[in-house]
């Protein structure tokens, strides 16, 4: 038996919530192709077998790693947009403050490639629908407090996602003296 093989019988046996982790990790590094079982089995250290015992096909895998991202953002977006009543504005403040830090550098790969995903696979469309209408409506709802119509609140909420994704995506620091200084006063442009 070479080593390969004995590190593989003496890995401990993965879960189905270890495969969608490592999935997800792949999803980040390779994009969508990165979810071919034997890749996963190789990258985890373990046989297609085990893989079988938790999923019944590559689609149930990629429908579960869906689910998962669907509902992780689903899950930090009211996390992030929860306030009670007057914390509204700070609630929106500490929303955009989040998501424009970049500091999950693991995010922000998954989101694309879910995204990118998401162009050629109807399951994957409507999974990024479904995040980003909870997005907008978790960010409407604080606008909407603060009395904004509805139709603005909307509008504002999008604009407020528009930014946190593209200063998430370019690398402003080349292009701005002073980083902070510009998130705040986009932030308080949002905000109102």
């Amino acid at each position: 038996m070479d080593s390969r093989t004995r590190r593989t019988s003496r890995s401990p046996p993965l879960d189905r919530a270890a495969w969608i982790k490592g999935a997800l990790a792949a999803l980040a590094e390779e994009g969508h192709a990165g979810l071919r079982v034997e890749t996963l089995a190789k990258r985890l250290h373990v046989t297609k077998g085990s893989f079988y015992w938790h999923f019944r096909d590559r689609r149930d895998l990629v429908d579960a790693v869906l689910e998962e991202w669907k509902g992780g953002r689903i899950s930090d977006i009211r996390k992030q947009t929860a306030a009670g009543p007057g914390e509204e504005l700070a609630a929106l403040r500490h929303t955009i403050g989040v998501y424009s830090a970049g500091r999950n550098r693991k995010g922000l790969p998954i989101e694309l490639a879910v995204r990118e995903w998401a162009r050629r696979d109807a399951r994957a469309a409507e999974v990024v629908e479904e995040v980003d209408a909870e997005r907008l409506a978790c960010a409407s709802r604080l606008f909407v407090s603060l009395g904004l119509p509805s139709a603005e609140a909307a509008a504002r909420s999008v604009l407020l996602y528009a930014y946190v994704f593209g200063f998430s995506l370019m690398r402003c620091d080349l292009f701005l003296t002073d980083t902070g200084s510009a998130k705040d006063w986009i932030a308080r442009q949002i905000t109102g």
